[in-house]
C-alpha cells in the first residue's frame, strides 16, 4: 500500500460507505449514523472547533463529529475556566462553525447557567442554538441530575449528548481530578450513563473516567461513548483542538496528544513577519500595485 493510499481516508457515510470517518460527503452526519457506528463496532473521532476556518478544516478531514464546547472559554475567549460562557458567546461561535462545515455533525454546548433552572429553561436555550446557530445537536453536562431536561429536549426532537466524569462547569465542587475512582462513585457514574440513555441521550462523553470503568460504561450501553481522558476503551475520542494541534501554551492534559506544534509554528511565522517589516524586506517589489 502507498503512504498516499494509506493516508486517504475512507468515503463518508451517505457516499456508498458507511464508514462514519472520511471526506467531505454529500450531506450531513446525523444522530442515526452515530448509532450505526456504535452496531459496527466503528471507532471514530471528535473535534472541538469555534471558528468558521478551523471547522472547515476539520470538516474537510473528514471528522464526523464537531464540537462547539464551552471551552471556547479557557482556549478562545480569555477566560479561567468555562463557567462564564454565555448563550450569546455559544449562539454566535456555533453558527460560525456551523457555516464553515457541510458534512459533520455540529454539536454545541448548553453553557453553564442555561439550563440548570430545569428543563423548560434548558428547552428554550437549547432551540436557540438549533434554530438560530443550526446546530444538529446539543450537548449538558450531569447524569440524574440532568435527566428531565435531557428528556424534554428529546421530546421536542433535539438530540441530545450527555457528559459525565469531571464535568467542567462544576470546577468549583469537583476540582480538576479523575473521577469515578472509588466503588461508589463507579456505581454512580454507570447509574448515571444508563439513566442518560435512558431518557433519550444518543451518546456520552465520560471525560477523566478509570480507563476500566469507561470500557465497562460502553459495554454496558447501547450509545456510544465518547472518551477524553477515559482510557481506549471507549466507541470515539474527542480533544480540544488547540490542545490536540500544539496550540495552547503552557502545561497540556497528560491525557492529550499534541500533533502539530502551531504554537511553534505561528511564532515564527509573526517573527518573520515582523524582521522583514522592520528590516525593509516586506513589501517587496513583488507584493507592490503600480
Amino acid at each position: 500500500m502507498t503512504l498516499q493510499a494509506a493516508q486517504k481516508p475512507p468515503a463518508a457515510a451517505g457516499d456508498g460507505n458507511k464508514s462514519l470517518y472520511g471526506g467531505k460527503g454529500t450531506r450531513r452526519i446525523t444522530v442515526h449514523d452515530i448509532a450505526a457506528a456504535k452496531t459496527r463496532g466503528e471507532k471514530w473521532p471528535m473535534l472541538t472547533a469555534y471558528d468558521a476556518m478551523t471547522a472547515s478544516v476539520f470538516d474537510e478531514a473528514g471528522i464526523p463529529v464537531i464540537l462547539v464546547g464551552d471551552s471556547m472559554g479557557n482556549c478562545h475567549l480569555g477566560y479561567d475556566t468555562t463557567v462564564p460562557v454565555t448563550m450569546d458567546e455559544m449562539t454566535f461561535l456555533s453558527a460560525a462553525v456551523v457555516r464553515g462545515t457541510r458534512r459533520a455533525l455540529v454539536v454545541g454546548d448548553l453553557p453553564f447557567g442555561s439550563y440548570q433552572e430545569g428543563p423548560v429553561q434548558a428547552l428554550r436555550n437549547a432551540t436557540r442554538l438549533v434554530k438560530d446557530a443550526g446546530v444538529g445537536a446539543i450537548k449538558l453536562e450531569g447524569g440524574e441530575r440532568s435527566l428531565p431536561q435531557t428528556e424534554l429536549l428529546v421530546q421536542a426532537g433535539i438530540p441530545v449528548m450527555s457528559h459525565l466524569g469531571l464535568t467542567p462547569q462544576s470546577v468549583n465542587t469537583m476540582g480538576y481530578r479523575v473521577q469515578g475512582r472509588s466503588d461508589e462513585a463507579a456505581h454512580r457514574l454507570l447509574r448515571d450513563a444508563k439513566a442518560a440513555q435512558d431518557a433519550g441521550a444518543f451518546a456520552v462523553v465520560l471525560e477523566l473516567v478509570p480507563a476500566e470503568l469507561a470500557a465497562e460504561v460502553t459495554r454496558s450501553l447501547h450509545i456510544p461513548t465518547i472518551g477524553i481522558g477515559a482510557g481506549a476503551g471507549t466507541d470515539a475520542q474527542v480533544l480540544v483542538w488547540t490542545d490536540m494541534a500544539g496550540l495552547t501554551g503552557g502545561k497540556v492534559p497528560r491525557f492529550t496528544k499534541q500533533y502539530a506544534n502551531l504554537r511553534e509554528t505561528l511564532g515564527d511565522a509573526a517573527r518573520a513577519f515582523a524582521e522583514d517589516v522592520s528590516g525593509g524586506a516586506f513589501p517587496a517589489e513583488e507584493h507592490t500595485f503600480h
